[in-house]
């Protein structure tokens, strides 16, 4: 975990307010497996029903760009090893893990929310929504984005149908279904 990431930091104080058990990672140091670096996970996240969930924050604002030129998509691109760290890190934790994606959106002010819906979290006067995604079903569905910046990413459709609140994995693991993201 980064400490000066505000995503980071916004899902960790979420897990704080809920009294769930978690490891922040430090990421100052690189982490091995077998004499190769891996990239580290932001969080472990233990479950009641005995899995850990092995977690890597996705920071995204909702929606993009300004004005006129406002992207109203649910960003979900990530980079590449991002996907193949998660997988190692499953492998090593075993059968009981869940490795996840969890993307962390800044919702803008002008963005209207019901305040009941799943995982909406206020800190520090910023709005933010926590969506979902096991790695293995991202894998399955993803898409190169960028060759060149070694990006992949799932269309809006795929996504919807992955994706679920973060706490749906602390409560048993969801079954994919489309999930509307929030109601006015």
């Amino acid at each position: 975990m980064k400490r000066d990431n505000p995503y980071e930091a916004a899902f960790e104080a979420y897990l704080r307010d809920r009294r769930w058990g978690y490891l922040a990672t430090d990421e100052t140091r690189r982490t091995h497996f077998d004499d190769e670096p891996i990239k580290s996970l932001d969080f472990v996240v233990s479950t009641p029903y005995g899995s850990q969930l092995l977690i890597d924050i996705k920071g995204r604002k909702y929606p993009t760009g300004q004005g006129a030129r406002k992207n109203f998509t649910w960003q979900n691109w990530v980079d590449r090893t991002n996907i193949e760290s998660l997988e190692r890190w499953q492998v090593k934790f075993g059968p009981s893990s869940i490795a996840l994606l969890v993307f962390a959106y800044r919702l803008a002010t002008d963005i209207r929310i019901a305040p009941d819906t799943p995982d909406l979290w206020i800190w520090r006067g910023e709005r933010y929504l926590f969506r979902a995604v096991r790695s293995t079903d991202y894998k399955e569905h993803m898409r190169t984005r960028s060759l060149r910046w070694n990006t992949v990413h799932l269309n809006s459709l795929s996504f919807r149908l992955i994706v679920h609140p973060f706490s749906a994995f602390i409560n048993g693991i969801p079954h994919n279904q489309e999930v509307e993201f929030f109601t006015e």
